[in-house]
């Protein structure tokens, strides 16, 4: 029972949270902090009794140092993940130490706050980290919103469903790779729609569509009077996503400079527009996406190394659409539903050969590719039924090069088959013991993607 303002008694829920740190003024600080956004706050001085206070009472958030007297608070994220893992955690790390909290978010935990801490940065993450307790599992278990979503049941959406359940509970920042056209943006509103910011903005900027010369002062903002042109304050993208998302799609387009200007942003959580003397801190949680292979781009000079590891702390792979043709019926009845709907016309109808052959197509432009046939398939019906006549697909995609080379008899295709693989087995060996077993210089040798040495190396069993 606790006394109310007026005097009368009676049960109080306030969010509970525990924080674990041996400096008794911190511990004073941020307890007073937390009384002041009428929250409770519990305090432990190591990491044994922060893990008996755990399993004893309920709490909606803990808030670790990483150094305790008795362990590392990167102990305490991976026994919370274990035993409690409802629980979002965060930690407090030393200024400048990223190494430890990009560990820590990589273990699962919410967020991370840096010392000597910043009031205002640490209200923003413990109130983050509230409304996502008080969601309820419903939210926890669910990625559909208004507007498009995720269609399909095969095995490989349902896993990268799950996935982004679990990426949403964090304030970790994500890369979201994949060809073009997989629905990438799609992925990224799916987890800021179900996560703890879902209430603020989601702010989507195409890297590659803004000119080199303009892009600073379009992430970040300006000051009146700092260039010609200036004749107003400006508020930056990077801005523009306070409380929100901020989704950097084509982020391999970035050119160095500007990656150096968005290391700092996802490091220190600050950014200076351009003319202002201070910097400002910010609270966004970056999501990212590339169909280019940017490991093969860190090894090429092209991209920051410290900026690849900062925005790739959790890596979500959304699948080409010939790796589930199977989905392929349902998707595309919903783009022909939405196609007619816009013509105001009745949803056309698919006849069976015309799913076949669409099953049979490997889709290079995936679903966007896709919704483009319908669409011209759509013009060239007249009767409202789709036939495989109607359907136009690209020549060179639907014929590859083997296939015009005369039939072989089955079991020479099956000897030579064996054959190119048992080569193809030993080059990859070969120059992974070259390369020390790195696979990305191996690649690089071999003349092909990370990702398509990955794939071939999974599909040829090498261990």
């Amino acid at each position: 029972m606790i006394e109310t303002a007026d005097g009368r008694s009676g049960a109080v829920d306030k969010p509970t949270v525990l924080i674990v740190d041996d400096e008794p003024d911190l511990l004073e600080l941020v307890s007073l902090t937390l009384s002041r956004m009428n929250l409770q706050a519990r305090t432990a001085s190591d990491v044994n009794s922060a893990r008996r206070m755990l399993k004893a009472e309920k709490f909606d958030l803990c808030l670790t140092d990483m150094r305790l007297p008795d362990g590392d608070g990167l102990d305490l994220v991976a026994w919370i993940q274990q035993n409690r893992s409802d629980l979002p955690v965060a930690v407090i790390t030393a200024h400048g130490n990223v190494e430890s909290a990009v560990r820590a978010l990589k273990l699962g935990a919410f967020d991370f706050v840096s010392k000597p801490l910043d009031l205002g940065v640490l209200r923003k993450l413990v109130g983050s980290a509230i409304r996502l307790g008080s969601r309820g599992s419903g939210d926890r278990t669910s990625v559909t919103f208004r507007g498009p979503r995720l269609l399909g049941n095969s095995q490989i959406m349902e896993q990268l469903r799950e996935m982004i359940v679990r990426v949403a509970r964090s304030q970790a920042p994500v890369h979201i790779y994949g060809e073009s056209g997989t629905g990438k943006e799609l992925v990224a509103r799916l987890i800021h729609e179900s996560g703890a910011r879902s209430e603020g903005p989601f702010v989507a900027v195409n890297c590659g569509a803004i000119p080199t010369e303009l892009m600073e002062s379009e992430l970040f903002g300006h000051k009146r009077g700092s260039f010609t042109g200036a004749v107003s304050d400006k508020k930056g993208l990077v801005q523009s996503a306070e409380g929100g998302t901020l989704f950097l799609d084509e982020v391999a387009d970035l050119p160095l400079h500007m990656q150096v200007k968005l290391l700092r942003v996802v490091q220190e959580k600050t950014v200076r527009p351009i003319g202002e003397a201070r910097e400002e801190t910010v609270d966004v949680r970056i999501l990212s996406a590339t169909h280019k292979n940017l490991g093969d781009l860190v090894g090429q000079g092209l991209f920051r190394e410290d900026l690849f590891y900062r925005i790739n702390v959790i890596e979500l792979r959304v699948p080409a659409l010939r790796e589930r043709a199977s989905d392929i019926p349902e998707i595309a009845e919903a783009i022909l539903h939405r196609l007619g709907r816009r013509a105001n016309s009745e949803t056309p109808q698919l006849v069976p050969d015309a799913i076949e052959t669409l099953q049979a197509y490997p889709f290079p432009g995936n679903v966007r590719e896709l919704e483009n046939v319908l669409e011209r398939a759509l013009t060239l019906c007249t009767d409202g039924r789709i036939t495989p006549e109607h359907i136009k697909l690209r020549a060179a995609a639907r014929t590859p090069a083997a296939e015009t080379l005369p039939a072989a008899p089955e079991e020479i295709e099956g000897a030579l088959g064996d054959k190119l693989e048992d080569m193809e087995r030993d080059a990859i060996v070969k120059a992974l013991e070259k390369t020390r077993y790195n696979k990305t210089a191996a690649a690089k040798l071999l003349g092909m993607s990370f990702r398509a040495l990955r794939y071939r190396v999974k599909k040829l069993g090498i261990e």
